[in-house]
């Protein structure tokens, strides 16, 4: 988005994919810098599938409230991540909170209630950080004709944190009513090990400098520039805040912000609540634990897929961006009616016994597994879109924008991890069917508008 409010004039100058070799120096940066996050991510998404089965007398920490507790402070330091990233560099950033994650995780080798929350506070300023550099990376490393493919690679290798760990977590936990502090030691002692791996490999990610051709002016300016003294980091820190805050404010960020508010509360469901829901149901037996990994497999499956296959074949659509959303809140709206129907309405909300409450059908694993898929599949249609058109509108203010994106989603997210608590399954469902609704249409809104734009200066429709 341009000072004037008027869509993007990509500059003729900012040339990081106009040749040959440039395309293929950012591509394997984007490749290179995905791995990294995902080997973090595959040791952080398993945490929340055990901390509601954790057998430990000595704790007592929630893991509705944790998540709640990091979305908050997520939220909040969407803030000041943009500052902190044009400050110290994207690269510096992502291993800095990579470390983070990797103490989260190492909290659950012999858990207290207090690190756990003490934890959670520190990975949420972590994540907002981590999340503003790598939309930042990505941005970067991309140009308007390839942001679609790169956000497409981006979410799928993203996701494949959720295949590893829950696959360890099927086969491990499989017909096990009880985890054992040596079954739990065994997995966060690999899992941080993993992170920390995870982390080194931030290293690998070359500067933005090193893959630029010669005459290419600095497409960060002032937020991201090049000089090292005190008084003008402290400049470029002020001017991603103001920055941030002033595209809060436009029109086409406060249109996404419904959209991005609606991948927020489906966030909370499908790494949270689903999980629980599945495993409170008396009904699946000695399998009920295990089906937790196996249904976070089938979210994962559905996410690579979507992020592969949108990502990959956009440059074969005409079509845009809309069709793909329109594709998501269909396959979301079928997940959400089965739910319905295969879920008992107090699983959410259920003891550790469990529930032996029936829907409206005997609950199946086969649906719950096809669920599980569908939320994901429907997840990376929204969110690689997002990362899409964020990309493109605001490819000169990258930090600020992403750090706006991660700021609504997560504010909605730890919203969604408070009412959790309290809210039958019935009217979960019920709110994200209603923000989903208007999402899509704002995302609608916006996309015409960014077609508009492209159609006015006579680019193809079909390179976003």
């Amino acid at each position: 988005m341009c000072r004037d409010g008027s869509a993007p004039q990509p500059s003729g100058s900012r040339r990081l994919l106009g040749a040959s070799e440039s395309r293929a120096g950012n591509t394997k940066i984007i490749l290179t810098h995905r791995p990294a996050l995902h080997v973090g991510e595959d040791s952080h998404s398993p945490c929340q599938t055990v901390i509601t089965n954790l057998n430990n007398t000595d704790f007592h920490g929630s893991g509705y409230t944790s998540m709640s507790i990091i979305y908050g402070v997520l939220s909040a330091s969407n803030l000041i991540s943009p500052s902190l990233v044009a400050v110290v560099g994207p690269q510096f950033s992502m291993v800095v909170s990579g470390v983070f994650y990797s103490l989260y995780i190492a909290v659950f080798i012999q858990p207290t209630t207090w690190a756990f929350y003490t934890a959670s506070v520190l990975i949420g300023i972590a994540a907002a950080v981590l999340w503003t550099a790598q939309g930042n990376c990505l941005t970067e490393n991309s140009d308007e004709n390839t942001i679609g493919r790169n956000s497409g690679i981006f979410w799928a290798l993203l996701q494949c944190s959720l295949i590893f760990g829950n696959l360890y977590i099927y086969f491990a936990w499989q017909g096990k009513t009880h985890i054992s502090e040596s079954d739990r030691r065994t997995v966060f002692i690999a899992l941080t090990v993993i992170s920390l791996v995870g982390t080194v490999l931030f290293f690998l990610i070359r500067k933005q400098e090193d893959t630029k051709a010669p005459g290419d002016d600095d497409s960060t300016n002032e937020i991201l520039g090049e000089s090292s003294s005190a008084r003008n980091k402290m400049m470029r820190a002020v001017a991603a805040f103001k920055k941030s805050i002033t595209l809060s404010f436009t029109k086409e960020m406060l249109l996404l912000s419904v959209t991005t508010a609606y991948t927020g509360l489906v966030l909370t469901f499908f790494s949270g609540v689903y999980g629980t829901c599945i495993g409170a149901v008396n009904r699946f037996g000695s399998e009920e634990k295990s089906l937790i990994g196996l249904s976070g497999i089938f979210i994962g499956v559905g996410e690579i897929l979507g992020g592969g296959v949108f990502g990959l074949l956009s440059k074969k659509s005409r079509s845009g961006r809309n069709p793909v959303v329109m594709l998501g809140i269909l396959v979301h709206f079928i997940a959400f009616y089965l739910i319905f129907f295969n879920m008992p309405n107090d699983a959410p909300i259920a003891p550790m016994e469990g529930t032996d409450q029936v829907a409206y059908m005997v609950p199946s694993k086969e649906v719950a597994m096809l669920c599980s898929f569908l939320l994901g599949l429907g997840d990376s249609c929204f969110n690689t879109q997002l990362l899409s058109i964020l990309g493109f509108l605001y490819s000169e203010d990258s930090a600020p924008a992403f750090a706006i994106f991660k700021f609504v989603q997560s504010i909605c997210a730890a919203v969604a991890y408070f009412y959790s608590n309290y809210f039958l399954l019935q009217w979960q469902l019920l709110i994200m069917v209603l923000v989903g609704f208007f999402g899509t249409i704002t995302f609608f809104t916006v996309e015409w508008g960014a077609a508009a734009a492209l159609a006015a200066r006579g680019s193809d429709y079909s390179s976003i």
